[in-house]
């Protein structure tokens, strides 16, 4: 315990010549030590003593406020003493008393000011300084509200935090939710672990009911002892209620940049990798919603490998001796890469004979300390935790080129495609969304789509088996949707011979859902337009299997985006099979020169491919022949 403090041991320094509360509170107290905060209203209490002990008038009313302002200084006291203890793994947390310090100082400042207008005066000062006793009153409650607000600060200290949960301390009686949040985050820096806990799971509750709350919860400094107590293994409900809470503050990208700076990442990586189920699942969904609404979080967990534990996570328990998943069927390659990366594990020795299984079991820190307690979890506790890891892959593979090769590096698309053969509902959602970010990403990406995508590549057959499963037999448009536009992205990957492809998806064209249908047309663009290569070869394989009829019928009907669509899909089938029979009998020169106008002009990138469509439709039919110069675009 460090020594009481005196009024002598604050030097001149410390105290600025005038006394101006407004410049004061500009003042960025963070920067100032608390013991330094502190030793300006203690001085001031002095001061405002010896102004006491000289005032000529209202006496009494002066004598009064020297004993309010002898309690402040006492609790001033008391507060530095406490500030500047040290309690073996505990941190003091100054938030609440650096405010109320600050208020405390204000009302101190008040205070001296108003009793040295009642000292000895000269005759013409006593006529132009007048002092009421209203003045007294007034000051009176102000300095009655700060010897509250000390009260309150010092039993959430001298408790551990959780004194100060029943009383509302007068700074805080017009936002009630900030003398809660300063309990909280007081008892999770200096209370006892079941006191943490509590307070953990109480801040979560608060962060969940609105964008204030959680922002009141960040600016307080909660993320610092909410990631301490994530990282303390030695309570289970501690990370629990910990990740959780931090899940309710990461809905923002500010909030979530401040878990970033506060070096957040590593600590969520670690518990991650080496942590029993329920807590996985719950840093498994801070890492979705950190990824989800933040860009730079995307780069810093794939900076941590955080994929390769979640890769591992979703694995668990799958029958890694199926046939798609023997290690005779990778690459030398693919076997001497993971043997390099499981050696600086130090995990196994490298040798053909480590199975894959070895692979998926890794852990990220620990090497799975808790495998057997994960092997003796309850069935739906399993299932939540692969949920979850499917969302957060999701969710880091969403628009990242780099986190979706890292995901395909992991062996990962093996597991999703299987996962999506096996599984339904949340799970085979969430995995068929990952798999349709991968493919997003590998159409934008050539070295992403020609290394992971090839034709012989188990992975790559695996997932296109699964989505063309789900095309056919799903009866959920969301799923439909998914596999549809994964496809559509890897349409430049199909040869010429691979018509398996298009014919799903030509059926779907007459889809009794008119955004299936829409999402149909899309794909089937991707694999007509003239930036794919085989655009001629797949136009004709479109039309063959009778893809046109359906067409005009979106066409004809439909919404803005329908019509949109559609009429890109019939241009390019024109500028590629202009010669097709089966497009003059459909009539798809007549329902291209019939396009509004106004839609084109709505829609300009439709007007070139417009005009060529009907360049080349005017060339075999020649009873259109003399149509172009009537209706250019």
């Amino acid at each position: 315990m460090a020594a009481k403090p005196s009024s002598t041991a604050v030097t001149p320094a410390m105290i600025p010549q005038k006394l101006q509360p407004q410049k004061q509170a500009s003042i960025d107290l963070q920067e100032k030590r608390i013991e330094e905060l502190l030793s300006f209203p203690i001085l001031l209490s002095d001061q405002i003593a010896e102004a006491v002990n000289e005032a000529d008038s209202f006496k009494l009313d002066c004598s009064e406020v020297g004993k309010q302002v002898e309690r402040l200084c006492q609790m001033l006291r008391s507060a530095v003493r406490l500030a500047t203890s040290t309690t073996a793994g505990a941190t003091f947390y100054d938030r609440p008393l650096r405010r109320i310090a600050t208020e405390v100082s204000k009302n101190l400042d008040k205070s001296l000011i108003l009793v040295k207008k009642c000292r000895r005066r000269s005759i013409l000062r006593r006529v132009v300084t007048i002092v009421s006793a209203a003045d007294f009153r007034k000051l009176l409650l102000l300095l009655e509200s700060s010897v509250a607000d000390m009260k309150w600060v010092l039993s959430i200290f001298d408790s551990g935090g959780t004194g100060g949960g029943i009383t509302l301390p007068p700074i805080a009686s017009n936002d009630p939710i900030i003398s809660w949040v300063w309990s909280f985050i007081a008892s999770l820096h200096m209370g006892q672990l079941p006191d943490k806990v509590e307070a953990a799971n109480e801040l979560a509750s608060l962060a969940r009911d609105n964008d204030r709350n959680k922002q009141i919860i960040v600016e307080e400094g909660g993320v610092s002892p909410l990631l301490k107590l994530l990282k303390d293994s030695s309570s289970v409900e501690g990370q629990t209620a910990a990740a959780s809470a931090l899940m309710n503050l990461a809905n923002d990208k500010e909030r979530v940049q401040t878990i970033i700076d506060g070096l957040g990442i590593p600590v969520i990586v670690q518990v991650l990798g080496d942590s029993p189920m329920k807590v996985q699942i719950k840093v498994a969904n801070l890492v979705a919603t950190m990824a989800k609404h933040c860009p730079h979080a995307q780069e810093d967990f794939a900076r941590e490998n955080v994929i390769r534990p979640l890769v591992t996570l979703l694995s668990f328990d799958l029958f890694v001796d199926d046939h798609k998943l023997k290690i005779g069927k990778q690459s030398i390659h693919s076997i001497v890469q993971i043997n390099k990366e499981m050696e600086k594990k130090n995990l196994y020795k490298p040798g053909l004979g480590s199975s894959l299984s070895m692979h998926y079991s890794e852990g990220s820190s620990k090497g799975g300390n808790h495998r057997k307690e994960r092997e003796n979890e309850k069935p739906e506790v399993k299932l939540q935790l692969k949920i979850s890891c499917a969302e957060a892959l999701w969710m880091l593979a969403r628009g990242s080129v780099p986190n979706s090769r890292r995901i395909t590096e992991t062996k990962g698309l093996l597991c999703l495609a299987k996962l999506v053969e096996t599984e339904e509902g949340e799970l085979q959602y969430n995995c068929l969304m990952t798999i349709m970010e991968i493919t997003a990403a590998a159409e934008s990406n050539p070295d992403l789509r020609r290394a992971t995508f090839k034709t012989n590549s188990p992975a790559a057959k695996a997932v296109v088996d699964q989505l063309l499963r789900v095309i056919k037999e799903s009866s959920d448009p969301g799923l439909q949707i998914a596999a549809i536009r994964a496809v559509g992205c890897l349409s430049r990957t199909f040869p010429a011979r691979e018509t398996r492809v298009i014919g799903p998806l030509v059926e779907l064209l007459g889809h009794r859902n008119t955004d299936v249908a829409t999402e149909a047309a899309i794909s089937l663009g991707k694999f007509a337009c003239p930036e794919n290569f085989l655009c001629v070869e797949h136009s004709k394989t479109i039309i063959e299997f009778r893809g046109v009829p359906p067409l005009m019928g979106l066409l004809r009907g439909g919404s803005e985006r329908v019509q949109l669509h559609a009429l890109m899909l019939a241009s390019y089938l024109a500028i590629n099979a202009g010669k097709s029979e089966e497009l003059e009998r459909a009539g798809v020169l007549n329902a291209i020169e019939g396009v509004d106008r106004a839609f084109v002009a709505q829609h300009p990138e439709l007007k070139e491919w417009l005009s060529q469509a009907i360049i080349h439709l005017s060339v075999f039919h020649q009873s259109h022949s003399g149509m172009l110069a009537q209706r250019p675009f």
